[in-house]
């Protein structure tokens, strides 16, 4: 008799600014793609609205045309918020006559709020990555060591040192003995 094989989650985690190619985004489709047919992986997790978070939305939301199974989640804490894909068309539509743009907005099937979302300060998305990882067989990073991010203050443009949520979630996912796939090269 065999057993029933349930499905994975895999989180996505990424600095605010990267440089988005092709060959980096065929990297991801690839490697996403390969995750669903042989790994099971049927729920993709997200975060922030960092640039890597974007482009994998994009390119699960583009693989979800193909594998309808496929489902995306949106965890969110302090100060943020996700757009059910059953109302996705209406906002995107409210938003881009407001700005006279093209609004694109992230849709999911399913909004998962960190216990600490109405309450947790500054640091509320370390605990919101974490949580992701914990939910998670598999983390996809883009995830530079030497990354430096730059911060405007007073007119002032400050270079802030490489400790970043990303940097504190890739350790976290390293402690846990997650399966990891970092596209920084």
């Amino acid at each position: 008799m065999q057993k029933h094989k349930t499905y994975k989650t895999c989180c996505c985690i990424g600095h605010r600014k990267i440089k988005i190619t092709e060959e980096l985004t065929k990297e991801i489709y690839d490697y996403v793609e390969h995750l669903i047919v042989c790994e099971n992986v049927k729920r993709f997790l997200f975060g922030s609205k960092s640039e890597f978070d974007e482009l994998c939305h994009r390119i699960i939301t583009e693989l979800k045309e193909k594998y309808r199974e496929i489902k995306r989640v949106g965890y969110t804490c302090r100060g943020e918020s996700v757009i059910k894909e059953s109302e996705r068309e209406k906002w995107e539509k409210i938003y881009s006559d407001i700005e006279k743009r093209k609004v694109r907005l992230f849709g999911v099937e399913e909004e998962f709020e960190h216990k600490n979302k109405y309450v947790a300060c500054k640091g509320a998305y370390i605990e919101r990555n974490q949580a992701m990882i914990d939910d998670s067989d598999y983390c996809l990073f883009y995830y530079n060591e030497h990354y430096v991010a730059m911060q405007i203050e007073k007119n002032v443009l400050l270079q802030i040192p490489p400790k970043s949520g990303t940097a504190i979630a890739y350790k976290y996912a390293k402690r846990k003995n997650k399966k990891i796939k970092n596209f920084y090269k």
